[in-house]
């Protein structure tokens, strides 16, 4: 085991934020993503090789200045995940735990020894968001997640933080309370990027659970559903998933062009040296 150092008007507004959209398109117009990714374990280099263009994700560019010290640990706890982690790119996860350690002091994250992150540049086909217990070095949940209608269809290739933009905002976030709305139990998120995520909570940019984010919906079309914005998850563990993610947890959504003030590598390695991941 690896040890470390020591209301209704908000409803409706919500569920005109985040509706299904219908945009169905025919599987042989686009990738059939089931096909390409739904590949086992031990294929997956081959079909990584094999992966066209369109399926390739952005290469993610190293946290500048993190110490090596600290790389070293969160290799450590990327072997430590196991197989859940293997689809976890390590400059993602090297990126959610840099954030984690520079937003913790802050007072932003309240939850400690705990994150969740999605990669976005992935195929919506495949399970993208992992919740992650460091201190236990185990992932908690793994799981599809829809991105926004408007950044694209199999691959999200464009995010924003304008309202009506329909798109996926990047960056850190902090989660809010929960309430039931028009899909039931969700969860709302703060962005604390400024310019890429801060008007997601005006945005109404929510955790909730659809149908179009479930497995079943990728068998029948080949893709997932699309959503207003919202990280929408699948009904099948939308509850567990919301539930450990309680008030105050950190999130971070990743993908091509992602900027922070919280990718800062100095910072994080100081407060790692500290106290570790409390």
């Amino acid at each position: 085991m690896l040890r470390w150092p020591p209301s209704f008007p908000l409803l409706l507004l919500a569920s005109l934020a985040c509706q299904r959209q219908v945009n169905e398109q025919p599987t042989a117009a686009r990738p059939n993503a089931a096909a390409v990714i739904g590949q086992t374990v031990d294929k997956k280099t081959t079909a990584a090789a094999a992966l066209p263009d369109s399926l390739r994700p952005t290469p993610v560019p190293a946290v500048a200045a993190v110490p090596d010290t600290l790389r070293q640990v969160i290799r450590q706890l990327r072997a430590a995940l196991g197989p859940a982690a293997a689809d976890l790119r390590p400059e993602v996860l090297e990126q959610a735990c840099v954030g984690y350690l520079t937003l913790h002091p802050t007072g932003r994250i309240e939850r400690p020894g705990l994150l969740a992150v999605a990669d976005m540049d992935l195929p919506n086909t495949a399970e993208r968001l992992w919740v992650i217990d460091l201190l236990a070095a185990k992932v908690l949940h793994r799981s599809h997640v829809a991105h926004g209608e408007g950044s694209g269809h199999l691959r999200a290739s464009r995010f924003s933080n304008l309202k009506k933009s329909a798109c996926t905002s990047l960056g850190f976030y902090r989660t809010a309370g929960s309430y039931d709305g028009i899909h039931g139990y969700s969860r709302r998120i703060e962005g604390l990027d400024k310019g890429q995520n801060t008007n997601a909570y005006d945005r109404y940019v929510v955790l909730h659970a659809a149908d179009y984010a479930s497995p079943d919906y990728i068998a029948r079309t080949g893709h997932l559903g699309y959503s207003r914005g919202c990280p929408a998850l699948p009904p099948a563990r939308f509850r567990a998933i919301i539930g450990t993610l309680r008030v105050g947890s950190m999130l971070l959504l990743a993908g091509p062009g992602l900027a922070s003030r919280w990718l800062d590598g100095p910072a994080a390695g100081r407060q790692f040296a500290r106290h570790g991941w409390r």
